[in-house]
């Protein structure tokens, strides 16, 4: 974390890689995976759905795979869904982050944290590599909201990167752990994560493809003490909206950033 004096033990958990690959429509962009998960194909072709289901919750579908996001509770005020995903990624253990009963099955559960402390992850589910970077969900190294986990997810040559309830800017450590993601879901709202202006200031050190807003006041949650999307929207070079549901294609990622803003339903 900036100014803490303490580097996150990122390179025991997401080693670097430095090999490169070329994407014949996306000339400029850098190679992404840092990742020791190699992923597969995951059933499918070269692009991944992604769906938003309100807060910080996401569906993401790559051929068969379905790994559904910081599924959040009912206290939250967004219509609850059901799913049937094949594995539920959590950042943290938060209600707003963690209500398993939104997913149907017996998915594969993968937690960022246990007993508070992180996690080492790298899984492999159905082609989807799935590794974690070590956060903290305040500015203070957890002292107020614990800790947070920052979730890398390959598959189909596209990077997606969720920040769940990330709480300050993020380190020399971190960000080369993380690499260039060609989607990447930041929180914008502040109170309980970075707010908007911290946000962008992510956003430029990671310079992804696309970013999804996440974690920010809505007509559902309008009693929440967080910002709405507006401050950040402000500040960006436009946006476009991108509906409830979401298609990337692999060759098709923006070189510079785009700001895709999804609507949870």
């Amino acid at each position: 974390m900036a100014g803490s004096g303490r580097s996150f033990p990122c390179e025991a958990t997401v080693p670097s890689h430095n090999a490169r690959r070329l994407r014949p429509a996306a000339l400029g962009r850098k190679e992404r995976r840092t990742s020791g998960v190699e992923p597969g194909r995951g059933g499918g072709g070269a692009s991944m759905k992604i769906t938003y289901l309100g807060h910080a919750t996401f569906l993401l579908e790559s051929g068969s795979t379905t790994i559904l996001i910081d599924p959040f509770d009912a206290k939250v005020g967004y219509p609850m869904p059901t799913v049937s995903p094949t594995a539920v990624l959590v950042s943290h253990e938060h209600g707003d982050h963690n209500h398993l009963a939104m997913a149907s099955g017996t998915p594969k559960v993968i937690r960022g944290l246990a007993d508070g402390q992180w996690r080492r992850v790298q899984e492999n589910v159905g082609g989807v590599a799935i590794a974690s970077v070590p956060t903290y969900h305040d500015a203070t190294q957890g002292k107020e909201r614990g800790r947070n986990t920052v979730f890398v997810i390959d598959a189909e040559g596209l990077r997606v990167v969720h920040l769940g309830d990330l709480g300050h800017p993020l380190d020399e450590a971190a960000v080369a752990a993380i690499g260039r993601p060609d989607v990447l879901m930041v929180p914008i709202g502040g109170h309980y994560t970075i707010d908007a202006t911290q946000a962008h200031g992510v956003v430029a050190r990671l310079r992804p493809g696309i970013v999804i807003p996440m974690h920010y006041k809505t007509e559902v949650n309008a009693g929440a003490p967080i910002g709405a999307v507006d401050p950040f929207l402000a500040a960006a070079r436009g946006s476009r909206q991108a509906g409830h549901a979401a298609t990337v294609e692999r060759g098709a990622v923006p070189n510079a950033t785009e700001v895709w803003v999804m609507s949870w339903r």
